[in-house]
C-alpha cells in the first residue's frame, strides 16, 4: 500500500474516532509514515510544519497519544527519557533503536518465557505481557564512528 493510501486509511480512522479531518493532523500521519526512524515530538512537528505552517505542539501530541491508542505508532522508550514515536508493526516484535540516528528495526523470536517464569516466580508477579528494546548503534551509524576514529589524528599532547 502506498503512502497516499495509508495517509486517507490512517486520517479515516482517527475520524471514526472523533477526531476532524484537518491539515495539521494529515501533516503529522503524512511525516509519521515518510519517516522509518524514531522521531521525537519536536521533530515531528518542524517536519510537519513543512507542509502545515500553523501546526501547533498540542495537535502534535494529541495526534500522537490517538495514533498510539488506536495501534497505528508505537512509543519508545529512550534511556534519557524523551519519548520517540514509529510506525507500529504487525503482530508482536522486538525493537532494536540507533541511538544516535533514531533508525528502528524489528526482530522477532528469541523465547523469553523461561525468564518471564523465573521473573514470576521470584516476584508474585503474573506477566501478561512484555516490550523489549534494546538500544545501540545501528550498522551505518558504526561506520560512521569507525570513519571519524581512523581519520582522527592520534592526541600526543599526553
Amino acid at each position: 500500500m502506498d503512502n497516499k493510501t495509508l495517509v486517507d486509511d490512517w486520517m479515516d480512522t482517527l475520524q471514526a474516532h472523533g477526531y476532524r479531518k484537518t491539515r495539521a493532523r494529515r501533516a503529522i500521519v503524512q511525516t509519521m509514515l515518510d519517516n522509518p526512524r524514531g522521531m521525537e515530538p519536536l521533530e515531528i512537528y518542524t517536519l510537519g510544519q513543512n507542509a502545515c505552517r500553523n501546526l501547533g505542539m498540542v495537535t502534535v501530541y494529541r495526534t500522537l497519544e490517538k495514533l498510539n491508542e488506536l495501534g497505528l505508532i508505537e512509543r519508545v522508550h529512550q534511556p534519557q527519557g524523551c519519548n520517540l514515536y514509529i510506525r507500529a508493526t504487525v503482530g508482536h516484535q522486538h525493537l532494536l533503536v540507533c541511538q544516535k540516528c533514531g533508525r528502528v528495526a524489528y526482530f522477532e523470536g528469541d523465547d523469553l518465557s523461561h525468564l518471564i517464569s523465573r521473573v514470576e516466580a521470584r516476584s508474585g508477579y503474573s506477566i501478561a505481557s512484555h516490550w523489549l528494546q534494546l538500544f545501540g548503534l545501528c550498522p551505518e551509524c558504526r561506520r560512521t564512528e569507525t570513519t571519524i576514529t581512523e581519520a582522527s589524528p592520534p592526541d600526543d599532547s599526553l
